[in-house]
């Protein structure tokens, strides 16, 4: 297929981002851009979402799995919750910088749909592409002319928007609706695929496109007792054209089908809804697109933001966890080493200070990796306990672009970006 020229990829700063958003919901306010399956009243009020547009039918004998999820789920290494596996954080003690395949956490909407590579097909069409194809003549790729395109490879952590939702009601005493996920709904994988820039650049992009929505082969979601068709979420193309991958392999494997096989959507630093698994069409469009991804789901309601909502969630918060059960038991005056990771969507991790005392007196802990952007550090911090009884430990972490982890997490209604310091109560005996 014939390159064509791509637009200079633009900074995808958050501050970027932000003003974005909004200009786009503007834009659809005044008629400007496109919101398949969201109304102009429900747009307007962010409450529900309307019907989904049409999906493309799978290109091949796309079934469910027999279960909601593919692989093994140990209990040992995770808390199932409906169609999702948490990830038990005391199992990552001793797996390394990358979260190995079989204790990646799994966020399913629906069930994983079984693919095979040689029937799958990777459609592209919209206003914002050469021609203007439609969805009925999209331009197409197959696995192997994805796979015989220039690679890279990419560490990078793909985290659930509501993970550390539960602490909003454990911690601050907060009604929030959504899966109960303590800290385990995030994961760090070595990637390997082409660049989403690249696949545009040969489907023909227009200097007209803004936006592009890459749609999974999962079966359709129905919430509330609506259609609300697959699973799809758009991107600005700044963001597209910058870092995004269509992802074949996870630490040097094919991808498992839990976490997209034969190929998913990688969006570093960004919440997972972002990072679409199964990806079958992606729209390329000449204008601003809406989905119940972004405008319902994935937004900000509550309080403290605007009656019609945040802009729509874009890059992760900071955290961190302890490589440890909640609830574990340490001997009195025995010295131990303490374990954990710190994550941010905005930047590295600078530095990590833990407490062992409930917050009373805070340590610097020690770092285990050369900070870098969309991935975790590893830390380390001993501690001898003193006295019997209970406790709790805390780890607060500072990224480079100078956030720091909160006391209080400012809460909203569906019990996103949890970013305040996580208490783990753990006992002396």
């Amino acid at each position: 297929m014939p390159a064509s020229a791509v637009p200079a990829p633009r900074p995808a700063g958050g501050s970027d981002e932000a003003a974005y958003d909004r200009r786009r919901l503007r834009q659809w306010l005044a008629g400007d851009a496109r919101a398949d399956g969201v109304s102009r009243r429900r747009l307007l009020t962010l409450l529900a979402a309307t019907a989904a547009a049409t999906a493309l039918p799978a290109p091949g004998p796309a079934r469910a799995a027999g279960t909601p999820i593919v692989k093994p789920l140990p209990p040992e290494w995770f808390i199932q919750r409906g169609t999702n596996a948490e990830t038990r954080w005391e199992a990552l003690r001793g797996t390394g910088h990358h979260t190995p395949n079989e204790l990646f956490f799994v966020r399913n909407h629906t069930s994983t749909p079984v693919l095979e590579a040689d029937d799958w097909r990777l459609r592209l069409w919209g206003s914002g592409l050469r021609g203007t194809p439609g969805e009925d003549r999209p331009v197409e790729f197959g696995y192997d002319d994805l796979r015989a395109l220039p690679s890279v490879t990419r560490t990078a952590f793909v985290e659930c928007a509501g993970n550390g939702r539960s602490s909003y009601t454990t911690q601050q005493g907060e009604t929030v609706s959504g899966t109960a996920w303590t800290l385990g709904a995030v994961g760090v994988a070595r990637w390997r695929g082409v660049p989403l820039a690249d696949v545009l650049r040969r489907a023909g992009l227009s200097s007209r496109a803004v936006d592009v929505q890459p749609r999974g082969l999962d079966a359709e979601y129905v919430s509330g007792g609506e259609n609300l068709g697959r699973v799809r979420r758009p991107l600005p193309l700044a963001k597209a054209l910058n870092d995004v991958l269509l992802a074949y392999e996870m630490n040097g494997e094919p991808l498992p089908p839990d976490h997209g096989y034969p190929v998913r959507v990688l969006v570093p630093s960004w919440v997972g809804i972002s990072s679409i698994k199964w990806v079958g069409d992606i729209e390329v469009s000449a204008q601003p697109l809406f989905s119940p991804w972004n405008t319902t789901f994935y937004r900000l309601f509550g309080p403290a933001y605007p009656a019609e909502g945040s802009a729509p969630l874009t890059r992760q918060t900071i955290k961190s966890a302890f490589e440890l059960a909640s609830g574990a038991t340490f001997p009195v005056g025995e010295g131990r080493v303490l374990h954990g990771r710190s994550w941010s969507g905005a930047g590295a991790i600078a530095r990590v200070d833990v407490s062992t005392d409930g917050g009373t007196s805070w340590r610097r802990a020690r770092l285990h990796d050369r900070p870098r952007a969309d991935t975790w550090t590893r830390w380390s911090v001993t501690w001898t306990p003193g006295a019997p009884g209970p406790t709790q430990l805390l780890a607060r972490a500072t990224d480079t672009a100078g956030r720091t982890q909160p006391d209080v997490a400012v809460p909203n209604t569906q019990g996103y970006l949890f970013d305040a310091v996580v208490r783990h109560p753990v006992s002396v005996i």
